[in-house]
């Protein structure tokens, strides 16, 4: 089992990540810190007792810390995690700094499932395809490690028929809305008719990012608002 651990300042959340962690097959949730200092010392006690941490999932934006420093900070453990960083911000300068803090993968909130999914399961090949032990025999292993997590296939991180550009319109849209919306109110929002916000709206409560309710009016039928369950 590849052993988590998810960093994230926001209880609700972490538990979102928990759960979701819960549903990768070879995979188990070992901890959760919300602040960069718990982080790191959960990460070394567990390095201390023989059950060191394979995989962190990092908040960048942490009440005591950046999560990229302290995804640097663990580069000194032994053996080191590996940090999937989990993040709004979307600047390139944001990416290469990362990138150069030992980062392996960059997941941008919201997502859905089907993303996380995407990611862990890069991850799970990219360990898979290191050979035993602490040294890699030969370029091909390597090569074909890092490939794992650097792929150009350009693998969707949404189901077939969920254009990831609209799922972030209405993401925002619900994030946005603390009383929550109807699909009527997100189509007329981002310019889609009601039935494409509706199937959208849909997919993120099957995802468990947002709550369903009726809202039952004066008149007519009563009528589902969406409202995101975590706020960020």
């Amino acid at each position: 089992m590849i052993r988590v651990l998810i960093v994230e300042d926001e209880p609700l959340i972490a538990e979102a990540h928990r759960a979701y962690v819960e549903r990768m097959p070879g995979f188990t949730t070992v901890g959760i810190a919300h602040t960069g200092r718990d982080a790191m010392r959960s990460a070394a006690d567990a390095a201390a007792e023989g059950t060191p941490i394979d995989l962190v999932l990092m908040d960048i934006g942490l009440p005591d810390a950046s999560g990229l420093d302290v995804a640097a900070a663990l580069t000194g453990l032994a053996p080191r995690p590996d940090v999937i960083a989990i993040t709004s911000a979307r600047d390139l300068a944001m990416v290469r700094t990362a990138v150069s803090h030992g980062v392996i993968l960059y997941l941008l909130k919201p997502f859905t499932f089907a993303a996380f999914r995407e990611k862990l399961e890069r991850y799970h090949e990219f360990r898979t395809a290191l050979p035993a032990g602490d040294i890699a025999v030969s370029q091909h292993d390597v090569d074909r490690a890092l490939s794992a997590l650097r792929t150009s296939d350009q693998r969707a991180t949404a189901p077939k028929g969920v254009a990831p550009q609209t799922l972030d319109e209405i993401s925002r849209v619900v994030r946005d809305a603390p009383e929550g919306v109807t699909a009527a109110d997100t189509a007329t929002s981002i310019g889609v008719s009601r039935i494409t916000a509706w199937r959208y709206l849909e997919k993120l409560a099957e995802d468990g990012l947002v709550d369903r309710r009726s809202d039952y009016g004066r008149a007519g039928r009563p009528k589902t608002r969406y409202r995101w369950k975590i706020r960020s």
